[in-house]
């Protein structure tokens, strides 16, 4: 039932029940107030709202509309002329229907809002004024009668009735403004109804027109979008056409690459690398120049270019040639090389060094070489020079006095050791510093001569020049496995363990430049170097691999993590012992262990998996990172292409470096021999699982094993998910995690799946088995033994 009526007789009763009702219908008024406010306030957002997505849909227009496509050759089809033009018919239709949406909401504010507004508070505020007055008048009428009927009797009549005049005359003022509020209150309503109501309806008309203009621009649309389509149709017929062509262009190229070659006005073009000199006790450096040489002006044009920047082009150099001899192997201890004397430098020869003996040839026939005049009785070699950065006493005074002068004059510097110095004064400086009597000399500390930038890449340099990496070759993968997986305690604990199986030295030395950095961190709000900032300029520095691999690369940004967390940690880890006995960290349950590392069945030789690329993203400056690489997040495949075995010999290890390849490759240098990982000194996984064994006995019911974390196989008895028996032959199996097959030879199965004729594989950490008739390998520990 609804509001009952208020009748203009019981205002003179005024009795209780029609008080009531008059409660009654202030509480529906008061009701539709708050729900106008509301709604007008909801309006408003959805104008708001509205203006912000015709405001992106126009900036979306305008991005169509400034993009052009490319095209190669000189001349384009009439169907990609239309493909170009559809960008800016999209925009062009954008911006229309952007126009139409402008109008719409327009016209909520002044056919929805405005009259909202305007019923609320005409006609609402009137009613409120109304009741104010009621109420007053209220207070004032049975104030005045209990005060009227408290005179006494024995006072004059005069008196009396002019008292009873007085309430008589308030009586019938407040009988006339209840029938007067009475009144409003049912005016308001039964007007709410369309008051309220008509401003909705035109709201909605507006909607309605701007679907509907909507509608017709889609209609006008549709003729261009027919036409275009088949421009897009025959464009991409076309394509399919030439792409046939142009891959057996291609393959007829590969065939014959020397027979595809085009018409050059040089004679010779190609890379070379230059050998440059440098101060003692670096050597020299060998950088890559594309080269162009023109016999008839006899003119050798060369320009230093590196990829692995992202392709930065150097400043070139000309000059013209006077003779090219060829080097022995017995004057050089790189292949492929000549040298070659310019006609403005007599007697100064530059060596260079081709790819291969073949292009080594072509560049003598091209530049009209001979085969050199060596003896060994009248030309001695210069041997290479010995010593060089080590990590001895002559270290740790580089280390201090360049820290001391940094903590001195340039810890607020902004991009601290981010910045780099000048390589010719770093070179200089580093070459002092290596020197005992100068180095005793050189006060950094009070001295303008050398930038704190100087200072800064010096003590880099040093620390990259190092035969072995500050936190060696051998636990290099170690401390990579804990940044991968585990809590943040857990990582902690793993590289505070691992810093201690560092050698008394390397520790020392570790220990002098992270209290260093940690005091560099606390600083950043002057520097702007955080924490993670100096991850990305140390961890390619304290950290490189030995092999430098894809594999290696992908895993720069986890060296990053355990720089950072050595720098946050650095009371922890280098103040006390480590904690021998926390848990081994626990993967999530849903994730299934890694599968074990691949071998090749060829003693002594490795397989090489593919490795995923990831577009990583780290702005590291020039000389921090051996290339320039986009961070993302890794896969969880403990897999490398650079796996090494116990059976590999230095056959199989990674090429010998020496200090020439310091600047050109950022710093990866040293004299890098193959070496295989102690068997003294246990891995990070196997002191892992010492701290916290896994059996099937003491896993709860359903909890899934902890997940591989070392790429080395370990032994059958170190199982996580079952222990397995040395030699299986002729079992069943049953998967308890699903498995997608990386190689031909694997196979991809569900959990559940059982192999049958299952026997232990030749490649540690695997099985062969059998599935729906296909044999193939099976992870070890991604199945259970039935």
């Amino acid at each position: 039932m609804g509001l009952q009526p208020l009748e203009f007789s019981d205002c003179y009763l005024d009795s209780p029940w029609f008080r009531e009702r008059i409660r009654a219908h202030e509480a529906e008024l008061e009701r539709t107030n708050k729900f106008i406010k509301e709604l007008i306030k909801d309006g408003k957002n959805l104008i708001a709202a509205t203006k912000s997505l015709s405001a992106a849909q126009r900036k979306f227009a305008h991005s169509l509309r400034d993009f052009k496509f490319e095209f190669i050759g000189d001349a384009e089809t009439d169907d990609e002329r239309c493909i170009d033009a559809s960008l800016r018919e999209f925009s062009n239709f954008l911006k229309n229907l952007e126009e139409q949406r402008e109008i719409m909401a327009l016209s909520v504010t002044e056919t929805l809002i405005k009259p909202l507004e305007k019923f609320r508070k005409e006609q609402l505020g009137a009613v409120k004024e109304e009741k104010k007055k009621f109420d007053k008048e209220t207070e004032k009428n049975y104030s005045l009668i209990d005060k009227h009927l408290t005179l006494s009797a024995r006072k004059k009549d005069s008196h009396l009735q002019e008292a009873d005049l007085q309430v008589e005359q308030n009586r019938q003022h407040f009988y006339e403004l209840s029938l007067e509020y009475v009144c409003k209150l049912q005016e308001i309503q039964e007007r709410k109804k369309f008051e309220f109501v008509e401003p909705m309806l035109s709201f909605f008309q507006g909607m309605f027109t701007f679907y509907h203009q909507g509608h017709e621009l889609s209609k006008d649309f549709n003729h261009y979008k027919m036409e275009l389509q088949i421009n897009i149709q025959n464009t991409r017929n076309r394509f399919e056409g030439t792409r046939s062509e142009v891959e057996e262009l291609m393959n007829k190229i590969r065939q014959n690459p020397k027979d595809q070659k085009r018409a050059s006005q040089f004679t010779a073009e190609g890379y070379l690398y230059v050998q440059e000199k440098r101060p003692a006790p670096f050597g020299s450096s060998w950088v890559k120049h594309y080269c162009m040489y023109r016999k008839t002006a006899k003119k050798f044009n060369m320009i230093p270019f590196e990829h692995r920047s992202g392709g930065k082009l150097g400043d070139g150099e000309a000059f013209f040639l006077k003779e090219c001899t060829k080097r022995h192997m017995d004057s050089t201890d790189r292949r492929f090389c000549f040298d070659i004397e310019a006609a403005d430098r007599p007697g100064v020869p530059l060596t260079v060094q081709a790819f291969s003996e073949e292009e080594r040839k072509q560049w003598l026939e091209a530049l009209g070489g001979k085969e050199a005049l060596f003896h060994t009785f009248n030309r001695a070699i210069v041997p290479r020079p010995e010593g060089g950065a080590q990590l001895d006493k002559m270290g740790f005074t580089i280390l201090r006095k360049c820290i001391s002068a940094v903590e001195t004059r340039g810890i607020n510097d902004q991009g601290l050791y981010r910045v780099v110095g000048v390589s010719s004064k770093v070179q200089r400086l580093l070459s002092m510093l290596m020197d005992v009597k100068m180095c005793n000399e050189l006060d950094l500390e009070n001295s303008a001569d050398w930038e704190v930038k100087t200072v800064t890449s010096a003590l880099k340099q040093y620390l990259r020049s190092l035969p072995e990496p500050l936190m060696t070759y051998e636990l290099h993968r170690d401390f990579i496995v804990p940044a991968k997986s585990g809590s943040p305690e857990s990582r902690v604990n793993a590289i505070h363990f691992l810093v201690h199986k560092l050698p008394e030295k390397n520790k020392e030395m570790l220990d002098i430049l992270v209290k260093h950095l940690t005091n560099v961190s606390s600083h950043s709000k002057q520097n702007l170097m955080t924490v993670a900032n100096l991850g990305v300029v140390f961890g390619p520095t304290l950290m490189r691999p030995q092999e430098e691999t894809v594999a290696a690369i992908m895993d720069l940004k986890f060296q990053n993590i355990v720089v950072e967390i050595l720098i946050e940690n650095h009371e922890k880890i280098f103040r006390t012992s480590p904690d021998t006995t926390f848990a081994e960290p626990t993967c999530l349950s849903a994730s299934p262990p890694n599968a074990p590392p691949r071998q090749s069945k060829r003693q002594g030789q490795r397989t090489k998996r593919p490795v995923a690329v990831y577009n990583l993203c780290l702005e590291l400056e020039e000389g921090d990172s051996p290339s320039p690489l986009k961070e993302d997040p890794p896969s969880s495949s403990q897999d490398t292409l650079s796996t090494p075995s116990p059976t590999t010999s230095a056959a199989h290890g990674p090429p010998g470096l020496d200090g020439n390849h310091l600047a050109a490759d950022g710093g990866n240098c040293g004299d890098a021999t193959a070496t295989t990982p102690s068997q003294t000194r246990p891995s990070m996984v196997q002191w892992l699982n010492m701290q916290s064994p896994t059996t099937p006995s003491s896993n709860p019911a359903g909890t899934p094993p902890s997940p591989r974390m070392s790429p080395f196989p370990l032994s059958p008895a170190a199982s996580i998910v079952d222990k397995l028996p040395e030699c299986v032959i002729n079992r069943k199996a049953r998967a308890v995690y699903p498995c997608e097959a990386e190689h031909s030879s694997e196979l991809s199965f569900e959990i559940g799946a059982i192999f049958e004729d299952v026997q232990t594989s030749r490649e540690p950490g695997w099985l062969e088995g059998t599935l729906n008739g296909k044999r193939g390998l099976i992870p070890q520990n991604y199945v259970k033994l039935l």
